[in-house]
C-alpha cells in the first residue's frame, strides 16, 4: 500500500513536468513562427521600397519604346518583347514572381538598348537621351534598394532553413523567397548605357 501511495503522490509531479514541457514547446514554436513571419514581412516591406522605382520604369518604358520604334522600324520583335516584359511584370502578384518577371524586364530593357547603339540618329534624339537618362537613374535606385532587399531574404531564407526553425518554417508553409538580382552581363550592363 506504502508503494502505491508513492506512486500516486509522483503523478501531479509527472503531469506537471509534462505540462511544462508542453508549455515550453509551445512557446518555442510561437517564438519561431512570429520570428519568421517578421522577416518575411521585412523582405516584403524592403521590396515595396524598390516597388516604387519599378513603377517609374514601369512608366518610362512605354515612351522609350515608342521613340526608339519611330527609328528602329526593323526591331518590332525586341520592341514587343520588351512590352510583353513590362506586361507580365506590372502583372505579377506573388513576390516572386514580381522578382523573377523585373529580372526579365531588365533583360529586355538590355536588348533594347543593345538595339540602339545600332541607330546613330536616335542616339542624338534629345527625347530618347532624356528617357535614357531618366531609365538609367531609375535603375541606379532599383540597384541600391535591391542591395538591402537581398540582405533582408538572405536573413529570411536562413531562418527557414535553419534547424529548429526549419521545423516550423515546413509546418507553416514558410516558402524561400528569390533575390533581385540581374542573371547576366547584358541585363547588369543595361543602367549604365552610354550614347
Amino acid at each position: 500500500m506504502g508503494i502505491l501511495f508513492n506512486m500516486l503522490n509522483l503523478i501531479p509531479i509527472v503531469l506537471l513536468a509534462l505540462v511544462a514541457i508542453v508549455v515550453v514547446v509551445v512557446i518555442a514554436l510561437i517564438t519561431m513562427y512570429n520570428s519568421l513571419q517578421r522577416r518575411r514581412i521585412a523582405a516584403e516591406g524592403s521590396f515595396a521600397d524598390i516597388d516604387v522605382e519599378l513603377r517609374r520604369r514601369h512608366d518610362l518604358i512605354p515612351n522609350l519604346v515608342e521613340t526608339v520604334k519611330g527609328y528602329a522600324t526593323h526591331e518590332k520583335e525586341t520592341l514587343t518583347a520588351v512590352m510583353q516584359a513590362r506586361a507580365a511584370a506590372t502583372q505579377a502578384r506573388t513576390l516572386t514572381d514580381r522578382v523573377e518577371a523585373e529580372g526579365a524586364l531588365g533583360r529586355s530593357l538590355g536588348r533594347l538598348m543593345a538595339v540602339a547603339e545600332a541607330y546613330p540618329n536616335l542616339k542624338a534624339d534629345g527625347g530618347f537621351l532624356k528617357l535614357q537618362g531618366e531609365l538609367a537613374e531609375t535603375e541606379n535606385r532599383i540597384g541600391g534598394k535591391r542591395q538591402g532587399f537581398n540582405q533582408t531574404v538572405a536573413t529570411y531564407n536562413e531562418a527557414i532553413a535553419v534547424f529548429p526553425s526549419n521545423i516550423v518554417a515546413g509546418m507553416f508553409g514558410f516558402k524561400v523567397l528569390a533575390f533581385f538580382k540581374e542573371e547576366n552581363e547584358v541585363a547588369r550592363a543595361a543602367p549604365q548605357v552610354r550614347f
